[in-house]
């Protein structure tokens, strides 16, 4: 599957944005393979004001403890790319924000840095609406480091959609 465009994140971040509006939601993002390109996406759009509240960039162990609660045995446990980190992430956003619709993202986006367990393109991206039980699903993008962050880009977004209703 190729990797997404500049035209198609704009086109999904618009229509999110749409949606949540209409329903009367607000965001925040959890970002790390990505480094708050989710949360740059979305205030491209005119008027995301309305409905985007924060983006937190925690790409390190330290910054994930710090600013979103991620806790020190889940991270020496199962990692920063991991399923519990990333329910973490997501969890700890919608206590940091006001927002009432939050996404995480934590994967290995490469060149380097893979493994037999993670490899390169692995990503988990969790999703929580305040009050509710988080998801989180792991997955695996191909290409360069810059189709493995559009791509997951793309996904949140694409997942933000189906929370909203």
């Amino acid at each position: 599957m190729p990797s997404p465009t500049d035209a198609d994140l704009h086109g999904l971040a618009s229509s999110l944005g749409a949606r949540m509006q209409a329903a009367r939601h607000t965001l925040v993002t959890a970002e790390s393979c990505t480094g708050g390109w989710i949360a740059k996406t979305v205030t491209d759009i005119a008027g995301s004001s309305a409905w985007f509240d924060c983006g937190l960039a925690a790409y390190s162990y330290e910054a994930k403890q710090a600013l979103l609660g991620v806790s020190p045995h889940t991270l020496q446990q199962h990692g920063a790319v991991s399923r519990e980190t990333a329910i973490e992430m997501v969890s700890g956003a919608l206590v940091t924000s006001g927002a009432s619709l939050a996404v995480a993202v934590t994967g290995i986006a490469g060149p380097g840095g893979g493994g037999p367990d993670k490899p390169v393109g692995s990503v988990w991206i969790a999703w929580k609406r305040r009050g509710g039980y988080p998801q989180a699903q792991l997955f695996h993008f191909e290409g360069d480091r810059e189709d493995v962050r559009r791509a997951t880009v793309a996904q949140a977004l694409r997942g933000l959609g189906e929370l909203v209703d």
